[in-house]
């Protein structure tokens, strides 16, 4: 098992960093926050957090193989894939059962 070596000293000027006001700090990189993006915002207070479990899943090699391209979190965009698919499908399933229960 590796161990973290916390000993090394860190290389941010923390002095400087002190020393700065609000008008020293550059938030030219950072997009200006609208209120449709507000709007567009979710707010969890109070929702219990989804937890994640651990699971055993054979999957096809090539599936596999085409998520690990992605990129680091494949795990994660699996994850939302199969979410969208649920989600989709619960939808389907709530329109089709309005439709049963108007004839009905």
């Amino acid at each position: 098992m590796k161990k973290n070596n916390t000993s090394k000293k860190s290389g941010t000027d923390l002095k400087r960093l002190d020393a700065m006001t609000d008008a020293d700090i550059d938030f030219s990189d950072i997009p200006e926050v609208t209120p449709e993006m507000f709007a567009k915002g979710v707010v969890r207070r109070g929702l219990k957090p989804i937890t994640k479990r651990q699971l055993t899943l054979r999957l096809d090699s090539d599936v596999i193989e085409w998520f690990k391209r992605q990129g680091h979190g494949y795990q994660t965009k699996m994850n939302a894939s199969l979410r969208t698919y649920m989600e989709e499908h619960n939808k389907t399933i709530r329109s089709h059962a309005k439709v049963v229960t108007r004839r009905g």
